[in-house]
This record gives C-alpha cells, sequence and structure tokens, in this order.
C-alpha cells in the first residue's frame, strides 16, 4: 500500500558549497572578496560580486585561480532596483541563485559630536548599511521563494554591534550594525516558512584597506596585552569559514544566530 508520509532527505553532514551560486555584495576588495575566495575553495559553481566599482587588483588575483567561477555585476546596492537588476542578471546567466550574502557597507569613525548634518554623514552611512543590507535581503528571499529554492542569506554585522570601539567610536556605525542583527532575527522569523535561513558574521579587527592604521598605532602593542585574545589582525580569509557553513546544508536547521570571529580581541 502507498504510503503518503513523504521522503525524508538525510541531513548533510560535509561543510561544502558543492554546486552552489552565491551572490556577495561588497566583494570586489576586502573582507567580501575574502568571502568569495572562500566559498569557491569550498565547491561553489559561481560566485558574482555586486559592487558599486569596478573590480580592481585583488579581484582579478581570484579570477585567475578560479577562471570562469566569479563574477562582478556593478549596481548601486542602496538603490532596491539597482540590486535587483543585478540579480536578474544572474538568474539569466544560470537559472539559479541559492545564498546571498549582505556584506557592502562602510566606515566613519569619529565621536558623536563631531558628525555633521551638513553632509549628511550619518544619514550616508546608515542607508549603506541598513538600507543596503535589507534590500538585497528582500530581493534574494523574492528569487528563493519564486525558485522554490531553500536559500540561504548571511549578513556582514560587526563586533561593533556588540559594544564601542574605545579608540575610534563611531556610534552611527556601532548601531547601524545593531540594527543589522536585530533585522536577522526578524527576517529569520519571517521567512522560515519558505525554509530560508537569515544568520550574520560579526568580524573582529581584519585586515583590509581601512584597517591599515590599526597596527601602526603607538601603543599597540600595549592595546593587544591590555585586551588579550590573539595578538594581531585577522585575515580576510578567516573570516570564511563561518560564512561557508551558514551557507551550506550542513546548517539545514541554523537560522537566527550570529557568529563573532574576533579571535577574543574585541574592540580596541
Amino acid at each position: 500500500m502507498a504510503s503518503n508520509a513523504q521522503t525524508e532527505v538525510a541531513p548533510e553532514k560535509k561543510i561544502q558549497l558543492e554546486g552552489k551560486v552565491i551572490a556577495i555584495t561588497g566583494a570586489n576588495r576586502g573582507i567580501g572578496l575574502g568571502i568569495a575566495d572562500c566559498c569557491l575553495a569550498n565547491g561553489a559553481a559561481k560566485v558574482y560580486s555586486i559592487d558599486i566599482g569596478a573590480p580592481e587588483g585583488e579581484f582579478e588575483g581570484v579570477l585567475k585561480r578560479y577562471p570562469g567561477r566569479i563574477f562582478a555585476l556593478q549596481a548601486d546596492v542602496t538603490q532596491e532596483e539597482s540590486i535587483q537588476a543585478a540579480v536578474d542578471k544572474i538568474l539569466e546567466d544560470g537559472g539559479v541563485l541559492d545564498g546571498m550574502v549582505c556584506n557592502a557597507g562602510r566606515t566613519k569613525h569619529k565621536p558623536a559630536l563631531d558628525f555633521t548634518t551638513e553632509y549628511r554623514e550619518m544619514i550616508v552611512l546608515i542607508k549603506m548599511q541598513l538600507y543596503s543590507s535589507f534590500y538585497s535581503a528582500r530581493v534574494a528571499a523574492r528569487a528563493f521563494i519564486k525558485l522554490g529554492v531553500k536559500g540561504s542569506i548571511v549578513f556582514t554585522a560587526s563586533m561593533a554591534s556588540y559594544r564601542p570601539n574605545k579608540r575610534v567610536p563611531s556610534a552611527p556605525y556601532g548601531a547601524s550594525k545593531a540594527g543589522i542583527r536585530n533585522m536577522v532575527h526578524t527576517l529569520a522569523m519571517e521567512w522560515a516558512q519558505y525554509n530560508i535561513r537569515v544568520n550574520s558574521v560579526s568580524p573582529g579587527l581584519v585586515k583590509t584597506a581601512m584597517t591599515y592604521w590599526v597596527p601602526q598605532q603607538p601603543d599597540w602593542e600595549q592595546q593587544l596585552k591590555y585586551y588579550g585574545g590573539m595578538p594581531r589582525l585577522a585575515e580576510v580569509e578567516e573570516l570564511g569559514g563561518a560564512y561557508v557553513y551558514l551557507l551550506s546544508d550542513a546548517a539545514s536547521y541554523t537560522t537566527s544566530i550570529d557568529i563573532p570571529v574576533n579571535g577574543v580581541i574585541g574592540i580596541c
């Protein structure tokens, strides 16, 4: 007699991205490109960088290692229609999207009293962090639902969302990153019904073009002794494992969490 019970699929035991198509905002350089590199190293079929500028030297290095598997699409991630056009292009190319990393962002570190209204500094910063992340996630969710894909969305938050950066504070930056972590919980709750998982990663101090000044501080060694932890900045590729796990089918029951990757140093 035939059974009406659905055949259960065995949980994935290996952490890998074999055959998956991943989009990453802001992946022409820095943390985003490091994530792309790690995704490709773990079997992703294709990775698309959605960024406002054209790729440069760093990107070309990854392209040489993975020819025909990493692509750059230009878009303004603060505009939902621009992100939508980029995702439409991805779907035209291959007909599928499995994961979205909402990574694009910017920094502006200064005391709260020094932020100006003349140049709308705070608004620009929050728009880049929150608006772009929300729009990217929503465009991806719509694609997953349309395709019937059990998709994964991973946001780049920050250790600044947990506690302030004492040396170079930025209330708007920390607040926007904390907003991202809160948004993760809400979107995970809303989209669980579609088998869409939503999580985040909170990097600590990472070696990028935006943090070159950190180890150049005259009291950097003293800071490391005070804060403890691993006495160095992270390489961008060292963040990749957290993203790969959250994007993989091995994390099929993991949603609404944040993974701090901070070497215990936290914020200096």
